[in-house]
This record gives structure tokens, sequence and C-alpha cells, in this order.
């Protein structure tokens, strides 16, 4: 008998447990998932408790994208929860002044009247692999995703401060995975790379023809991954 990880999933802005369909289904012969909750707080300490309250004692823990900052963040709150980590298409780095800009012109545009459609051509362009934007059941799942959620939560999770976490992987030593799409153009592979070399030991997968949105574009690597690194 195959012994199960409690493994819980932390999605990105604007996603919910969608983000993780492939991966709760391809790798529930081993690990009972939870997909966080990041909707509510309007700090990311408090989007921490949140998520806390509702894990398991101790688990495997996946941060995708403002996932990767929460699950940081969790690793200084209550880092004797974390039995391992992995780290999708994320980054340490606080946010850059011009990236800072670039959130506060998108909360400028989501609060112009009219109905919330989710990511539009321009942030899709940003979010997937140009060789993927003619993808019509792609991009209907992440639109339809986006609009879900709502201009409201897309606002909060907007506002959160992403922190520096150069602090917290320094002093990392549990099994590590790093995963990137080789294309990423919100947190590019150049951070991954980063991050790889400051954990010694760690386990760093690019994934070609890949943006930002790999659990989506390419489940089957980002499942194979996270099976080894499950396994390891």
């Amino acid at each position: 008998m195959t012994d199960r990880h409690p493994l819980l999933l932390l999605p990105g802005l604007l996603n919910d447990a969608d983000l993780w369909r492939a991966q709760i289904a391809d790798l529930s012969d081993i690990a009972d998932c939870t997909v966080g909750d990041q909707t509510r707080g309007e700090t990311m300490q408090a989007v921490v408790d949140d998520v806390l309250a509702q894990a398991p004692p101790r688990f495997a823990l996946a941060g995708f994208s403002l996932g990767g900052f929460v699950a940081q963040q969790i690793l200084r709150t209550a880092p004797e929860r974390v039995l391992r980590l992995a780290l999708i298409d994320t980054s340490i780095h606080a946010d850059s002044p011009e990236r800072a800009a670039q959130r506060q012109s998108q909360q400028s545009s989501v609060r112009l009247p009219g109905r919330f459609h989710g990511f539009g051509d321009t942030l899709m362009r940003s979010y997937i692999d140009a060789s993927r934007l003619d993808d019509d059941v792609l991009v209907k799942r992440v639109r339809d995703m986006t609009a879900r959620l709502g201009a409201e939560v897309f606002l909060r999770q907007s506002a959160l401060e992403r922190g520096d976490g150069h602090d917290v992987l320094a002093g990392y030593r549990y099994p590590l995975l790093i995963v990137c799409g080789a294309n990423d153009r919100i947190t590019p592979l150049a951070i991954s790379e980063e991050m790889h070399a400051l954990v010694p030991g760690s386990t760093l997968v690019v994934l070609p023809d890949c943006g930002h949105l790999a659990p989506m574009e390419k489940p089957e690597g980002v499942s194979a991954a996270m099976r080894t690194w499950l396994q390891a």
C-alpha cells in the first residue's frame, strides 16, 4: 500500500481549484489534496492564517505564482507543518517599481464601470504561451476561472504585499521542487534559476513551450514533476 501524502495546493491570482484540476486527478493515487482558499484576507498574513486553519496538521506544500508567496509566508509562520515544498512559476522577489505600477494600472482598470470579464486579451498574452493563444478550450477555462472569482477578489489579491523571500529559501533544506515555463513572462525563468541556486539539492524542472500557467498549459509535465517530488 502506497503511503498517501497530505498535499496543500495554493493557486495564483484569480485562480481557484480548477487551476490544479489535472494534478488533483493525476496524483489521486498518492496524495490527499486540499486547495487553499486565498480569496478573503486583506493582508498576506491574514491569507496565511485562513489557509492554515483549513489545512491538515502537516502537509507537502505547492504554491503557484501568488500561492508561492503565500507558501513562503507559511514557512515563516508555521515551518514545522511543512514536509516539503514546491514552487511553481513564482518568485522570491518583492515587487519591483515597474511591477507595482503594473498592478496599480490593472487595479484601476478593474474599477472602471462595467461587468468584470476576467483576464482579457492583454493579460492572456502575458499569462499563457503564444503557441496556446488559439487554444479555445484553454483560453475559455482561464477566462471562466478568472471571471468566476470576480473583481473584488482581483483587487484584494492584487493589493497583497509580495515580500522578499530570499531569507526563507536560503535556510530551506527539505525537498524543494521548482517548476517554471520556459517562456513565463510574469515570473521569468531566471528567477527560478536563482531559487534553484539558492537551495542545494533542489530540483528545477523547465517546461518548454509554456508560459506562466504551467499547471493548465503543461499539466502532464507538472504532475510528473510533482509525483517525483512527493515520492523522493
